[in-house]
């Protein structure tokens, strides 16, 4: 654009071929015989010097378009060259992403392969973990187990234990009532009530059926050899006491009913009935 006055076209020429016509014109009518039949003469040198005169205006005009086009196209062709730079810049952009891709692929796989090997690695660790705790819960429930059997059976034998000192403990009270002195009824029975209220404490009751207390087969048991008990049958005495331990029957009274024909003990027989009372 800044060269486009290099393209203008000398005008000199022109202007001084369109001075001689006019001079020409000029002196062709000053000179010329009356009247002038030739005017078109003058007529067209004057006509030729306007065109003249006009025409280097035109090829300027014309040097001026063909210069602004070639600008254009320079212009245009600087874009392409613009827009070429920039499709080449595209292209290598995209090489880099597509080799950014590539590499963040190949890195999340073996990241993914590292996290499921750690994954399966602590799947592994659990489930031994879980194994060694399950051997752990069975053998400290074997261990439990063992103890609570050896608790059970402690607690039968001393049940047992106490029990059989209760039977004795009331043989020896119902033999000094027997005897009807109160010099030994009294600190037998202290002592007997002293015993029963030890056991309480570790939840063992004695009991003993009233006299003339109607039969309960739930509570009493027939002393001697079982037999039908009628109905309305009523406790004679208590031969054994019943035990009951933490609110369940453990044992019940031995009792001798008023209908049932049992021959008379002697004194030393029913004090060594407590050894043969079941538990």
């Amino acid at each position: 654009m800044n060269d486009v006055t290099n393209y203008k076209v000398p005008k000199w020429p022109f202007f001084l071929a369109d001075a001689l016509l006019m001079f020409f014109a000029y002196y062709y009518v000053l000179h010329a015989a009356l009247p002038i039949h030739h005017w078109e003469i003058a007529a067209g040198c004057v006509t030729l010097g306007a065109l003249l005169g006009v025409l280097p205006y035109y090829l300027d005009y014309r040097a001026t378009g063909k210069a602004l086009e070639a600008d254009a196209l320079g212009a245009v062709a600087g874009k392409f060259q613009d827009v070429k730079m920039l499709v080449a810049q595209i292209g290598s952009a995209s090489s880099q992403w597509a080799i950014i891709q590539e590499a963040v692929q190949t890195e999340s796989g073996k990241t993914a392969a590292i996290a499921k090997d750690i994954a399966e690695k602590m799947t592994e660790e659990v489930r031994r973990f879980s194994e060694f705790m399950q051997k752990m819960n069975d053998n400290e429930k074997s261990t439990l187990r063992l103890e609570v059997e050896k608790l059970r059976r402690s607690e039968g034998e001393w049940l047992q234990m106490l029990v059989r000192i209760l039977d004795h403990v009331f043989a020896l009270h119902t033999g000094a009532v027997r005897t009807g002195d109160q010099r030994f009824i009294e600190p037998i029975t202290n002592f007997q009530n002293a015993c029963r209220d030890t056991v309480r404490r570790l939840g063992l009751t004695p009991f003993v059926a009233e006299p003339d207390e109607l039969f309960d087969a739930e509570r009493h048991q027939l002393a001697g050899k079982p037999e039908k008990v009628p109905n309305g049958a009523v406790v004679s005495e208590t031969i054994g006491a019943g035990y009951t331990f933490q609110g369940k029957l453990l044992r019940p009274a031995i009792v001798r009913l008023h209908e049932a024909k049992v021959p008379a003990a002697k004194p030393a027989q029913e004090e060594n009935a407590a050894d043969e009372l079941p538990l």
